[in-house]
């Protein structure tokens, strides 16, 4: 048998009205770098968001074919006499990311920049040695 419900638009008036409207600023979820990574012939490129940040801030560290990408987001705010704040979502603390690559990095090839909040990263592949083939006597 089925089951009907009448529609009551004073009901969806006030569904939510009595809960909480604002988060604990410890519930709020932590940053994370939010990035792409293209493959090219040669190289791998990688945009990186971390909006906040200053370049100085940011450390890109290739190790074979594992890159880690970390930076420190700094608090810069300041509060008037009389006022306080209500509300702040946005991240200041430690943030970063590593990932691991198909192939090997060259890092004495390696270059980055940052602009507008991207991290662009260049990363070459390394040349593989072409194996020796040894002949059996």
């Amino acid at each position: 048998m089925s089951h009907l419900t009448r529609y009551n638009p004073v009901d969806e008036l006030f569904r939510g009205f009595f809960v909480k409207p604002m988060d604990l600023p410890g519930n709020l979820p932590t940053q994370q770098i939010k990035m792409d990574v293209t493959e090219q012939e040669a190289a791998y490129l990688v945009h990186a968001e971390i909006p906040g940040a200053k370049k100085e801030d940011i450390h890109v560290e290739i190790e074979g074919n594992q890159v880690s990408i970390s930076s420190e987001v700094k608090q810069e705010k300041e509060v008037k006499d009389g006022e306080r704040v209500l509300r702040s979502e946005r991240y200041y603390g430690q943030v970063s990311r590593t990932f691991q690559l198909a192939h090997d990095i060259d890092d004495t090839k390696a270059q980055a920049a940052f602009n507008n909040g991207v991290l662009e990263l260049t990363l070459p592949k390394k040349v593989a040695a072409n194996g020796k083939r040894l002949t059996i006597n």
